[in-house]
Protein backbone atom coordinates (compact mmCIF):
# COMPACT_ATOMS: atom_id res chain seq x y z
CA UNK A 1 0.00 0.00 0.00
CA UNK A 2 1.43 3.26 -1.04
CA UNK A 3 2.07 5.95 1.46
CA UNK A 4 0.00 8.75 1.38
CA UNK A 5 3.14 11.16 2.47
CA UNK A 6 5.65 9.58 -0.04
CA UNK A 7 7.09 11.69 -2.85
CA UNK A 8 7.62 10.74 -6.31
CA UNK A 9 10.94 12.36 -6.57
CA UNK A 10 14.26 10.80 -4.98
CA UNK A 11 16.30 13.44 -3.77
CA UNK A 12 18.64 11.53 -1.07
CA UNK A 13 21.51 8.82 -1.89
CA UNK A 14 22.47 6.57 1.17
CA UNK A 15 25.85 4.98 0.26
CA UNK A 16 26.66 2.09 3.07
CA UNK A 17 30.38 1.79 3.70
CA UNK A 18 31.15 0.48 6.79
CA UNK A 19 32.08 -3.16 6.12
CA UNK A 20 35.83 -4.17 7.38
CA UNK A 21 36.88 -5.68 3.51
CA UNK A 22 38.33 -8.56 5.03
CA UNK A 23 38.82 -10.20 1.26
CA UNK A 24 41.20 -7.29 0.79
CA UNK A 25 43.43 -8.16 3.64
CA UNK A 26 46.47 -6.70 4.82
CA UNK A 27 45.74 -3.82 2.38
CA UNK A 28 42.42 -3.04 4.57
CA UNK A 29 43.59 -3.28 7.77
CA UNK A 30 44.16 0.72 7.79
CA UNK A 31 42.14 1.36 4.71
CA UNK A 32 38.64 1.30 3.55
CA UNK A 33 37.87 -1.22 0.74
CA UNK A 34 36.14 2.01 -0.87
CA UNK A 35 39.13 3.74 -1.14
CA UNK A 36 41.21 1.33 -2.77
CA UNK A 37 42.13 3.09 -6.26
CA UNK A 38 40.71 1.99 -9.64
CA UNK A 39 44.06 3.56 -11.63
CA UNK A 40 43.81 7.17 -9.66
CA UNK A 41 40.37 7.44 -8.03
CA UNK A 42 38.98 5.61 -5.00
CA UNK A 43 35.94 3.26 -5.99
CA UNK A 44 33.71 4.92 -3.81
CA UNK A 45 34.28 8.18 -5.75
CA UNK A 46 32.53 6.83 -8.99
CA UNK A 47 29.70 5.81 -6.54
CA UNK A 48 29.31 9.72 -5.57
CA UNK A 49 29.11 10.71 -9.39
CA UNK A 50 26.96 8.47 -10.17
CA UNK A 51 24.60 9.76 -7.75
CA UNK A 52 25.58 13.17 -8.68
CA UNK A 53 24.78 12.26 -12.66
CA UNK A 54 21.36 11.06 -11.57
CA UNK A 55 20.42 14.44 -10.05
CA UNK A 56 21.20 14.12 -6.46
CA UNK A 57 23.18 16.28 -4.33
CA UNK A 58 22.03 15.24 -0.82
CA UNK A 59 24.50 11.72 -0.18
CA UNK A 60 24.57 9.99 3.15
CA UNK A 61 27.53 7.78 3.67
CA UNK A 62 27.30 5.05 6.48
CA UNK A 63 30.91 4.41 8.02
CA UNK A 64 32.06 2.79 10.56
CA UNK A 65 35.61 1.72 12.12
CA UNK A 66 38.95 2.63 10.23
CA UNK A 67 36.68 4.45 7.30
CA UNK A 68 37.89 8.05 8.57
CA UNK A 69 39.89 8.34 5.33
CA UNK A 70 36.32 8.46 3.56
CA UNK A 71 35.47 11.57 5.37
CA UNK A 72 39.10 13.36 4.94
CA UNK A 73 38.61 12.01 1.26
CA UNK A 74 35.68 14.37 0.48
CA UNK A 75 36.69 17.03 2.68
CA UNK A 76 38.61 19.83 1.95
CA UNK A 77 42.54 19.65 2.46
CA UNK A 78 43.95 23.37 2.57
CA UNK A 79 47.04 22.18 3.35
CA UNK A 80 47.88 20.07 -0.34
CA UNK A 81 45.49 22.68 -1.91
CA UNK A 82 48.38 25.31 -1.53
CA UNK A 83 51.25 23.14 -1.87
CA UNK A 84 49.45 22.22 -5.45
CA UNK A 85 48.90 26.24 -5.69
CA UNK A 86 52.68 27.31 -5.02
CA UNK A 87 53.68 24.34 -7.26
CA UNK A 88 52.07 25.88 -10.58
CA UNK A 89 49.81 22.88 -10.44
CA UNK A 90 46.60 24.14 -11.29
CA UNK A 91 45.04 21.04 -13.38
CA UNK A 92 45.98 18.75 -10.19
CA UNK A 93 44.47 21.70 -7.94
CA UNK A 94 41.23 22.06 -9.66
CA UNK A 95 41.05 18.12 -9.83
CA UNK A 96 41.26 17.88 -5.56
CA UNK A 97 39.05 20.81 -5.16
CA UNK A 98 36.61 19.10 -7.01
CA UNK A 99 36.38 16.44 -4.62
CA UNK A 100 35.04 18.42 -1.73
CA UNK A 101 32.48 19.91 -4.40
CA UNK A 102 31.00 17.01 -6.06
CA UNK A 103 27.76 17.18 -3.44
CA UNK A 104 26.54 17.66 0.27
CA UNK A 105 28.03 14.61 2.01
CA UNK A 106 27.32 13.78 5.44
CA UNK A 107 28.15 10.76 7.21
CA UNK A 108 26.80 8.41 10.08
CA UNK A 109 28.16 5.74 11.95
CA UNK A 110 27.40 2.24 12.17
CA UNK A 111 29.06 1.42 15.62
CA UNK A 112 28.47 -2.54 15.26
CA UNK A 113 28.51 -4.46 12.03
CA UNK A 114 25.31 -6.32 12.08
CA UNK A 115 24.87 -6.32 7.59
CA UNK A 116 23.79 -3.89 5.38
CA UNK A 117 19.98 -3.99 6.27
CA UNK A 118 21.06 -2.36 9.66
CA UNK A 119 23.28 -0.05 7.77
CA UNK A 120 20.78 1.05 5.90
CA UNK A 121 18.66 1.74 8.93
CA UNK A 122 21.08 4.21 10.20
CA UNK A 123 19.78 6.44 7.07
CA UNK A 124 16.00 6.36 8.85
CA UNK A 125 16.79 9.67 10.53
CA UNK A 126 18.39 11.56 8.15
CA UNK A 127 16.05 10.26 5.14
CA UNK A 128 12.79 11.10 6.93
CA UNK A 129 9.61 9.93 5.18
CA UNK A 130 11.27 10.45 1.43
CA UNK A 131 12.14 8.35 -1.10
CA UNK A 132 15.75 7.52 -1.23
CA UNK A 133 18.74 5.63 -3.32
CA UNK A 134 20.84 2.86 -1.72
CA UNK A 135 24.33 2.71 -3.31
CA UNK A 136 26.59 0.07 -2.55
CA UNK A 137 29.97 1.55 -1.63
CA UNK A 138 32.01 -0.63 -3.42
CA UNK A 139 30.57 -1.28 -6.88
CA UNK A 140 31.15 0.87 -10.05
CA UNK A 141 28.47 0.33 -12.82
CA UNK A 142 28.81 1.82 -16.56
CA UNK A 143 26.49 3.26 -18.43
CA UNK A 144 25.26 5.82 -21.10
CA UNK A 145 22.66 7.29 -18.24
CA UNK A 146 23.19 6.50 -14.72
CA UNK A 147 21.76 3.47 -13.66
CA UNK A 148 20.64 4.78 -10.28
CA UNK A 149 18.91 7.67 -13.03
CA UNK A 150 17.03 4.49 -14.90
CA UNK A 151 16.31 3.51 -11.28
CA UNK A 152 14.59 6.85 -10.61
CA UNK A 153 12.55 7.00 -13.84
CA UNK A 154 10.83 3.79 -13.19
CA UNK A 155 9.95 5.02 -9.35
CA UNK A 156 8.81 8.16 -11.28
CA UNK A 157 6.49 5.84 -13.36
CA UNK A 158 4.90 3.31 -10.27
CA UNK A 159 5.91 5.22 -6.85
CA UNK A 160 7.16 1.55 -6.06
CA UNK A 161 10.38 0.47 -5.13
CA UNK A 162 12.85 -0.61 -7.77
CA UNK A 163 16.16 -2.65 -7.83
CA UNK A 164 18.59 -2.69 -10.17
CA UNK A 165 18.99 -6.36 -11.44
CA UNK A 166 21.92 -8.21 -13.42
CA UNK A 167 22.09 -11.40 -15.49
CA UNK A 168 24.73 -13.70 -13.84
CA UNK A 169 25.44 -17.13 -14.13
CA UNK A 170 23.82 -19.96 -12.48
CA UNK A 171 26.93 -21.16 -11.01
CA UNK A 172 27.33 -17.72 -9.42
CA UNK A 173 23.99 -16.75 -8.04
CA UNK A 174 24.93 -17.75 -4.57
CA UNK A 175 26.75 -14.57 -4.35
CA UNK A 176 24.43 -12.63 -4.56
CA UNK A 177 20.37 -11.73 -3.84
CA UNK A 178 18.51 -12.91 -6.65
CA UNK A 179 14.71 -12.32 -7.94
CA UNK A 180 11.37 -14.86 -8.52
CA UNK A 181 9.59 -11.99 -10.72
CA UNK A 182 7.45 -11.66 -14.23
CA UNK A 183 8.98 -9.36 -16.96
CA UNK A 184 5.89 -6.89 -17.61
CA UNK A 185 7.71 -5.03 -19.81
CA UNK A 186 11.60 -5.60 -22.25
CA UNK A 187 13.79 -5.59 -19.15
CA UNK A 188 11.36 -4.78 -16.31
CA UNK A 189 9.82 -7.10 -13.65
CA UNK A 190 7.35 -7.12 -11.13
CA UNK A 191 9.06 -9.19 -8.06
CA UNK A 192 7.57 -11.83 -5.89
CA UNK A 193 10.18 -12.95 -4.07
CA UNK A 194 14.09 -12.20 -3.07
CA UNK A 195 16.22 -14.72 -2.29
CA UNK A 196 19.56 -14.05 -0.81
CA UNK A 197 22.28 -16.11 -1.68
CA UNK A 198 20.84 -19.19 -3.04
CA UNK A 199 22.61 -22.58 -4.14
CA UNK A 200 22.03 -22.74 -7.83
CA UNK A 201 19.69 -25.23 -7.60
CA UNK A 202 17.54 -23.18 -5.37
CA UNK A 203 17.89 -19.98 -7.35
CA UNK A 204 14.22 -19.21 -8.75
CA UNK A 205 16.10 -17.41 -11.58
CA UNK A 206 19.60 -15.97 -12.67
CA UNK A 207 18.61 -12.12 -12.35
CA UNK A 208 20.84 -11.15 -9.06
CA UNK A 209 20.67 -7.61 -7.64
CA UNK A 210 23.36 -5.36 -8.69
CA UNK A 211 23.59 -2.76 -5.63
CA UNK A 212 21.45 -0.36 -6.42
CA UNK A 213 18.07 0.16 -5.62
CA UNK A 214 15.40 3.02 -4.80
CA UNK A 215 12.97 2.95 -1.73
CA UNK A 216 10.43 4.32 0.11
CA UNK A 217 10.59 4.77 3.66
CA UNK A 218 8.49 1.92 4.63
CA UNK A 219 11.46 -0.12 3.96
CA UNK A 220 12.94 1.25 7.53
CA UNK A 221 9.43 -0.38 9.25
CA UNK A 222 10.41 -3.72 7.26
CA UNK A 223 14.36 -4.00 8.37
CA UNK A 224 13.19 -3.46 12.26
CA UNK A 225 11.30 -6.21 11.84
CA UNK A 226 13.80 -8.70 10.13
CA UNK A 227 15.43 -10.98 12.34
CA UNK A 228 19.30 -12.16 11.78
CA UNK A 229 19.96 -14.14 8.78
CA UNK A 230 22.80 -15.98 6.90
CA UNK A 231 26.18 -14.62 8.84
CA UNK A 232 24.30 -13.72 11.99
CA UNK A 233 23.59 -10.02 10.40
CA UNK A 234 20.28 -7.94 9.68
CA UNK A 235 20.10 -8.75 5.45
CA UNK A 236 18.20 -6.02 3.51
CA UNK A 237 17.49 -8.82 1.01
CA UNK A 238 15.54 -10.42 4.00
CA UNK A 239 13.92 -7.25 4.73
CA UNK A 240 12.71 -6.45 1.14
CA UNK A 241 11.11 -9.94 1.05
CA UNK A 242 8.99 -8.93 3.86
CA UNK A 243 8.29 -5.71 2.03
CA UNK A 244 7.23 -7.39 -1.50
CA UNK A 245 4.49 -9.16 0.53
CA UNK A 246 2.51 -5.79 0.89
CA UNK A 247 3.29 -3.89 -1.68
CA UNK A 248 4.54 -3.94 -5.70
CA UNK A 249 8.10 -3.91 -5.96
CA UNK A 250 10.06 -3.69 -9.23
CA UNK A 251 13.77 -4.79 -10.56
CA UNK A 252 15.08 -3.38 -13.88
CA UNK A 253 17.51 -5.32 -15.62
CA UNK A 254 20.01 -2.05 -16.46
CA UNK A 255 21.72 -1.20 -19.22
CA UNK A 256 25.15 -0.72 -18.76
CA UNK A 257 28.12 -2.77 -16.70
CA UNK A 258 28.76 -3.58 -13.50
CA UNK A 259 32.12 -3.86 -11.99
CA UNK A 260 32.38 -5.29 -8.27
CA UNK A 261 35.60 -4.35 -6.61
CA UNK A 262 34.37 -6.46 -3.58
CA UNK A 263 36.84 -9.19 -4.29
CA UNK A 264 40.51 -9.24 -5.45
CA UNK A 265 40.11 -10.78 -8.88
CA UNK A 266 37.78 -8.67 -9.94
CA UNK A 267 39.23 -5.43 -8.88
CA UNK A 268 41.80 -6.40 -10.90
CA UNK A 269 40.25 -6.46 -13.87
CA UNK A 270 38.71 -3.48 -13.46
CA UNK A 271 41.45 -2.13 -13.20
CA UNK A 272 43.00 -3.41 -16.76
CA UNK A 273 40.13 -2.02 -18.11
CA UNK A 274 40.01 1.53 -16.72
CA UNK A 275 43.06 1.58 -17.32
CA UNK A 276 42.80 1.09 -21.12
CA UNK A 277 40.36 3.54 -21.08
CA UNK A 278 42.45 6.53 -20.06
CA UNK A 279 43.77 8.27 -22.87
CA UNK A 280 46.85 9.17 -20.89
CA UNK A 281 47.83 5.38 -20.08
CA UNK A 282 46.23 3.06 -22.98
CA UNK A 283 49.25 3.08 -25.79
CA UNK A 284 51.91 2.38 -23.34
CA UNK A 285 49.49 0.56 -20.89
CA UNK A 286 47.90 -1.32 -24.25
CA UNK A 287 52.10 -2.25 -25.21
CA UNK A 288 52.82 -3.66 -21.66
CA UNK A 289 50.11 -5.72 -21.71
CA UNK A 290 50.23 -7.40 -24.73
CA UNK A 291 53.84 -8.12 -23.83
CA UNK A 292 52.84 -9.99 -20.66
CA UNK A 293 50.09 -11.93 -22.80
CA UNK A 294 53.45 -13.12 -25.13
CA UNK A 295 55.10 -14.57 -22.09
CA UNK A 296 51.65 -16.48 -20.51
Amino acid sequence: MRSPHSSCTVRKAVIPAAGFGTRFLPATKSQPKEMLPVVDTPTIQYVVKEAVEAGMSDILMIIGRGKRAIEEHFDRSLELENELAEKGKHEDLDRIRAISEMANIHFVWQKQLRGLGDAVLHARDHVGNEPFAVMLGDTIIEAERSVTRQLMEVFERYHDPVVALEEVERSKVSRYGVIAGREIEDGLFLVHDFIEKPSPDEAPSTLAIAGRYVFTAEIFDHIERTPPGKNDEIQLTDAMRLMVKTRAMYGLRFRGRRYDIGNRLDFLKTNVVFGLKREDLREEFSAFLREIARDL
